[in-house]
């Protein structure tokens, strides 16, 4: 065993309450393509911006919600991979463990973390286009998006769209953890979209530890105690008791 993954495993050890950051790169391992690599086949021809933007959706609700439709079949194929389920076997030995993940699978509540922050929605959902009523369950068989029951508008894929704010709660909620934090692993993501990006060095200033696991070198790794190179499905594991 390397020293920066010894290392790695000390401060996980002695961490009594962490908090991982996951990005596309867990999901990636799990065979789910980022947005702009799933625009193939009959989708190439459309613009990132026609599908993922609320004007997108007003201008054609129907071809949005097919696109939705599909991404979430496929997602809904996929299985959590030893990154997601390294991450729950963490909580399960320790009790508590915060992920605070900007992909939008739910790939982490299905390999059992129980403690989730999703900065970025859930493709699993949807929500009233009007904002009004909790979010509804998706109806995938349907060909527009139904409407919602409390106003009649169409319901919208629950996930945050070019142009939009991230989900004050989840913001707060992420933010508050990173503030708590003694640990935090940044997994799988280049940290280079904000607000998100900005939670490392949160952490960091609140004084807690960073760990970097990412094939690639990231915006992070000046500010990490350890940074480790490789796939997170490969690395997390290793990091287990």
């Amino acid at each position: 065993m390397n020293t920066e993954l010894q290392r790695a495993r000390a401060l996980l050890a002695a961490s009594g309450d962490p908090v991982v950051f996951t990005g596309a790169g867990v999901s990636a391992e799990s065979g789910i393509p980022t947005f702009r690599d799933a625009l193939t086949g009959l989708w190439a021809e459309y613009d990132p911006e026609t599908l993922a933007t609320e004007a997108g959706f007003r201008a054609n609700p129907s071809l949005v919600w097919d696109w939705y439709a599909s991404r979430r079949e496929r997602i809904g194929q996929a299985e959590p991979n030893p990154a997601h389920r390294a991450i729950a076997a963490i909580e399960a030995a320790r009790g508590r463990v915060t992920v605070v993940t900007q992909n939008v699978d739910g790939l982490h509540a299905r390999a059992g973390s129980s403690d989730v922050v999703e900065l970025h929605g859930s493709i699993l959902r949807a929500r009233c286009l009007a904002g009004c009523g909790p979010a509804s369950g998706w109806e995938a068989d349907l060909r527009s998006p139904p409407r919602c029951r409390h106003c009649e508008a169409p319901l919208r894929p629950d996930v945050v769209w070019f142009g939009e704010w991230l989900p004050h709660e989840a913001v707060a909620a992420a933010e508050a953890a990173a503030a708590r934090c003694d640990l935090m692993l940044v997994v799988g993501t280049s940290a280079q979209v904000y607000p998100a990006a900005e939670l490392p060095f949160r952490a960091r200033r609140s004084g807690a530890e960073v760990i970097v696991i990412n094939p690639e070198p990231t915006e992070i790794d000046a500010i990490a105690s350890v940074v480790l190179r490789g796939r997170a499905g490969e690395i997390l594991p290793a990091l287990l008791p």
